[in-house]
């Protein structure tokens, strides 16, 4: 995979799932029609837990349900595990 082409697609799916998660919280704030919460954890499994992480703390949004309190700091985990092992790869090949 391309390096830079990763970084990228890392940039974007952050800045949605920033702007995603903000929109949510507007919403509810607003008694709007929600963003469903499958659509919330999939943007963050996808590459978007440290803007998740991020917008829970700025938005204090799902900051109180264990799914998101505790599931997006493990996805980010193993997100950062995955991607040290991918770059320590390049290093050594």
């Amino acid at each position: 995979m391309n390096t830079k082409l990763l970084i990228v697609y890392l940039l974007i799916i952050n800045a949605a799932t920033f702007i995603i998660f903000g929109l949510d919280k507007w919403k509810a704030r607003h008694d709007r029609w929600r963003v469903p919460e499958s659509v919330l954890m999939f943007l963050a499994i996808i590459g978007g837990s440290p803007a998740a992480i991020l917008a829970m703390r700025t938005f204090h949004h799902k900051t109180n349900k264990n799914k998101f309190a505790f599931g997006i700091p493990i996805i980010l985990f193993l997100q950062l595990s995955a991607l040290i092992f991918y770059f320590c790869r390049l290093i050594i090949n």
